[in-house]
């Protein structure tokens, strides 16, 4: 056991951690949740430390000596992917400043750790006077946090763009499946899957540019800042290099917020990527519901869709089979969205000159992004790729809408094409069937009328059918 001391008293930490006292009053004061700070918060604030360590060494304010021990620390923690002494809880009072001294600690105690290698005296590394040198928990936790948020967004990306190539692909494939359109969930007039496909493309397109426009926002960053954003404790060079050298570490394309004590009080970079969020959950949400609907019965619903058969569906109703993959995505949705109160709460409730509530929205966002790109993966592997369309079933069933005698209206005339709605319906006969019992126009013409090309181009249809028809009448 070691003693470890803060402003507030002592504590006993046991040897085989690399942590102290502040990790430690934080397990105990924040016993919200099993969850720990998110590993890719860890990870960003890990290359915060060792960027800072080169950016202060070349100022002349640490020692080259402290500087490589911390830069050592750092890269064996960040290679070994060990984060097993990084166990602040993720929910956490204080804006953040146990995530930051749970980081400080650890690379600290390891770093004097490697300075003992082969039986050396220890180099005393301090956790705030060396580590945490020119940095402030005001301005390395919002930046780890948006450092998070970026690279969580790259998995949600692709997984985005596969959806949207999955929809591309049905939407070639049954480009001319023809089906009935539903507003209201009354019939409209016909359309084809091929259409219906391509709107949901679309939809997603939005989404995925609107995430991406969130990347500008991420990038711009308040580290240098240190206390509120008046860059207090730190030096012109340290100001000058410590952006450069992070986005070396990192790989990432950070810019320093021209303002730093607005970049440290306002939360609105959150909101905006958690609002973002929100419209992708609502969407993926909204298809989902579209496609238990299109695929719902199948003897009694609309059937006009098969999804991929993935589990059994009943302990008690044998062969039943549910649409569970859409179902668990409109759950994951559900969760998003509420993560967009919490975060639109946290962002509003803050204070003057800092947010004290940042873990509650990076947990929030971080979670979004993970929960949203699995979701998305399984939607396609395990559902899109593998839609059917029903194409017969389908298309009797737009030959027996009354609705599919609107190419008729301008041929026959509305009342008698009223007439000829309202027998359709009295007799279960497709309007098609009925129009050639009547001989009102040629066989193949209505053939012609009827196809999946005039049915879904009401407008386009052919003139001079149109002409021929009114003559023929």
């Amino acid at each position: 056991m070691r003693i470890d001391k803060d402003c507030i008293g002592e504590r006993f930490i046991p040897d085989n951690v690399l942590y102290g006292i502040h990790t430690l009053r934080a397990m105990h004061n924040f016993p919200i949740t099993a969850e720990k700070v998110n590993p890719v918060v860890i990870e960003s604030y890990l290359q915060i430390k060792k960027a800072a360590a080169i950016a202060n060494q070349k100022a002349g304010s640490l020692s080259a000596q402290k500087a490589s021990l911390i830069v050592s620390a750092c890269n064996q923690l960040l290679f070994s992917g060990d984060y097993s002494d990084f166990c602040v809880p993720a929910i956490q009072g204080g804006a953040g400043t146990s995530t930051n001294m749970n980081v400080n600690e650890v690379v600290s105690q390891l770093a004097m750790r490697l300075s003992a290698q082969g039986g050396k005296k220890a180099v005393k590394i301090h956790p705030n006077d060396d580590v945490n040198q020119s940095q402030s928990t005001n301005d390395t936790y919002p930046t780890a946090g948006k450092m998070a948020m970026l690279k969580k967004l790259s998995p949600l990306l692709a997984s985005l763009t596969k959806l949207i190539e999955a929809l591309d692909e049905k939407a070639q494939t049954y480009s001319n499946a023809i089906k009935v359109g539903r507003t209201q969930l009354q019939d409209a007039v016909p359309t084809t899957f091929g259409r219906s496909f391509n709107a949901y493309a679309s939809l997603f397109r939005r989404d995925y540019r609107r995430l991406k426009a969130t990347i500008n926002v991420l990038s711009v960053v308040n580290l240098g800042g240190t206390a509120i954003g008046t860059g207090l404790n730190t030096t012109p060079e340290y100001q000058r290099q410590i952006i450069p050298i992070l986005n070396k570490v990192s790989h990432l394309s950070l810019v320093q917020a021209t303002d730093l004590i607005d970049g440290t009080q306002n939360s609105d970079a959150f909101t905006t990527i958690s609002g973002a969020l929100k419209v992708l959950a609502t969407d993926l949400s909204k298809f989902s519901n579209d496609l238990r609907l299109l695929s719902s019965g199948p003897q009694a619903g609309l059937n006009e869709i098969e999804l991929p058969k993935q589990a059994a569906g009943s302990s008690i109703m044998p062969g039943k089979v549910n649409p569970i993959i859409p179902e668990v995505v409109n759950q994951v949705a559900f969760e998003v969205i509420g993560n967009d109160v919490t975060v639109t709460m946290a962002a509003e409730s803050g204070q003057l000159e800092l947010n004290a509530f940042e873990p509650i929205m990076f947990r929030a966002i971080l979670t979004s992004e993970q929960h949203l790109a699995r979701a998305m993966t399984t939607l396609v592997e395990n559902c899109v790729a593998g839609i059917t369309v029903n194409t017969e079933h389908c298309r009797q069933e737009v030959e027996r809408s009354s609705i599919a005698a609107t190419i008729l209206s301008p041929i026959l005339g509305y009342e008698k094409t009223t007439q000829i709605i309202k027998k359709a319906m009295a007799t279960k006969q497709s309007v098609r069937e009925l129009v050639k019992q009547e001989h009102v126009l040629s066989d193949s013409l209505i053939d012609d009328l009827f196809s999946p090309e005039v049915l879904t181009n009401v407008r386009k249809a052919n003139q001079n059918q149109l002409r021929t028809a009114s003559t023929h009448h």
